[in-house]
This record gives C-alpha cells, structure tokens and sequence, in this order.
C-alpha cells in the first residue's frame, strides 16, 4: 500500500500521517505535497490506493489538479472549509472530514471509503463535479468578512475590509489601519479578525499583526530571515518573523 497526501500546513500533514499509522497500526509508506506542481509530479511517477487531500494548497486549489490528472483512486478531503461544499459532489467514492478532525472522524471516514470501494461503488471525479466543488467554492469564499462595524461616540462607522492595510493587536482590541493611516478600533481579538479574512487578501506576518497584500509597496530582506514591508498610508515598516518568512514568501506566490 502506498499513499499520497496532499497538504499545505505541516502540523496537519504531521496529524494525517499519526492517524494513518494509528488506523492500520503500522507505518504505510506516503509521499507528501504541498503544492498542485508537486503533486502532479508524484502522480505522474507513482501508483497510489487512495489519496488524503487538503483543498487550499500552495499554489491554489487542488480541484485545479484533479481536473488535469485522471485520477482513478478514492480521495479522502481534509479539509477546514464548511460542510455545504460537499453538497456539489455526486459520486459516493469519496469521504471527507472537516478541520479540526479528530482520530475518530478519520476512522469513520475511512471505514465509509473502503466500504464503498470494496464493494465497487467508486466513481472517479468527472469534469462535471470539479465544475461544481470549485463553483461551491468560490461562493464559500463570498462569506469572507467584507466590512466591519466601528462603534463611536456619537454613533458607529462601517470599515471596508478592501480598505484595511494592516490590523495590529492591542490588547483585548485591534487597530485597523487604512491606506490613509487612519486608524479604527475594533472590538475583536487579532485570532478572530484573522479567521473572518479571506487568506489570499491577508496574511499574519508576527504574533500581533496582519497585512493586506493589495497595500505592499515594497519588501527588503532584514537580518535573521525577516522581511521589511513598507505598507500604503503607513510610515513604519512592518516586520516578518522569522518563523513566518517562509510562508508568507510562499503566500505572495499564489
């Protein structure tokens, strides 16, 4: 038995690996991709019996790479995006399961695929249902946040989300700041704020603030794999951590 799992976030793909191991107490050889272009590749060059697929790689969607590779073997989703968005697939040979999973999800999902597949219910994706889950997809991604409420003295003020340049923690409160340096309290945790953002507009570069990469002017290497980011409307640069340079180099590339 060989496996491919199809996985962005290392934490995640290090939990998938745990519970395959757990589910047939032993080791099962994988290969792991982060990306659609990596994943191509080990298809290209391997047989696998079933593949573990996270939606949101790298480099886009991993429906992108299954409407260019056949793929003729179950596919297990893990993925954080809501249950609805399953509603676009007709074929009973795949599973799924929602982040954050437990061991007991992945058990009972992969007993619903081997059942299926032994019994020879599969059905490989057709064009058809990738057409779907990515329309199903992009309408998820319309109930990103697209403003937030500002309460005031005298009454309260919407704020664009497009026109957010960077949201910076302060204490139990963030400060939205605009393009025109115009600052906004907002009642919410820097955590919350970021989970309501689409994660192609935003990213958290360090432990207390997130960017809109619409409002990049420029980016310079600084000492200790950090970046300085000059933002619009916003005379102090910005600063990466070195945990995060990695990602976000990766982030910009999509």
């Amino acid at each position: 038995m060989r496996i491919l799992i199809l996985e962005d976030e290392i934490p995640a793909y290090q939990k998938l690996v745990s519970f395959v191991k757990d589910y047939y107490e032993e080791d099962i050889p994988h290969d792991w991709a982060r990306s659609n272009v990596e994943g191509k590749q080990f298809l290209a060059a391997n047989k696998y019996d079933f593949i573990l697929s996270d939606i949101q790689l790298l480099d886009g969607v991993s429906f992108d790479l299954y409407n260019e590779v056949s793929i003729d073997v179950p596919i297990l989703f893990c993925s954080a995006h809501d249950e609805y968005l399953f509603e676009a697939f007709n074929t009973n040979g795949i599973a799924y399961i929602l982040k954050p999973y437990t061991q007991l999800d992945f058990k009972k999902a992969m007993e619903k695929y081997q059942a299926l597949f032994n019994q020879g219910d599969y059905n490989s994706l057709s064009g058809k249902t990738i057409s779907e889950l990515k329309l199903a997809l992009q309408e998820e991604h319309n109930n990103y946040k697209k403003r937030f409420v500002i309460k005031k003295a005298n009454g309260i003020q919407l704020l664009n989300v497009s026109e957010i340049c960077k949201v910076e923690a302060s204490g139990d409160f963030c400060i939205a700041t605009d393009a025109n340096g115009k600052r906004y309290t907002i009642s919410l945790n820097l955590g919350t704020i970021y989970q309501q953002l689409h994660p192609a507009k935003f990213f958290k570069i360090n432990r207390s603030e997130l960017i809109n990469i619409d409002y990049i002017e420029n980016i310079e290497s600084h000492f200790k794999n950090r970046l300085l980011l000059k933002m619009n409307g916003i005379k102090e640069k910005v600063m990466t951590s070195s945990s995060t340079t990695a990602e976000f180099r990766k982030w910009l590339e999509q």
